[in-house]
């Protein structure tokens, strides 16, 4: 199980270990790929160039981006995931990502949490 908080602006966050660092990471349910990292941990992950892709942001703007295939802890285990490499610090967590988990977001007491439902 994953636990983490609701940020003081309402922004559900959990931390991530990637590339031997922790980082707090933002659960995007608008958010349907896997994650989103800065550019800056290119370079220190062992990604794989998967292709292009174009992607719907809110708002009706299209964007194409180049993905990616890591591998990292999540959850006490090695996954593989898509990644997008951007510009600025947030990491984003999206719903492909969390497909096997029941996500629970409580504003009132400020906490979030992550249950593998399938493995």
């Amino acid at each position: 199980m994953i636990r983490g908080i609701v940020s003081a602006d309402g922004v559900p966050t959990i931390t991530l270990t990637i590339a031997n660092r922790d980082w707090t990471a933002i659960v995007d349910t608008g958010f349907n790929g896997d994650l989103e990292l800065p550019k800056d941990l290119l370079d220190l992950l062992d990604a794989f160039y998967v292709g292009r892709v174009k992607s719907a942001l809110a708002g009706g703007q299209t964007v194409e981006e180049d993905i990616y295939l890591i591998e990292f802890l999540f959850d006490d285990r090695v996954v593989q995931a898509e990644a997008s490499f951007v510009s600025g610090s947030q990491i984003l967590i999206g719903t492909r990502l969390l497909q096997d988990y029941h996500l629970q977001i409580n504003f009132v007491s400020k906490s979030v949490q992550l249950e593998i439902v399938r493995q």
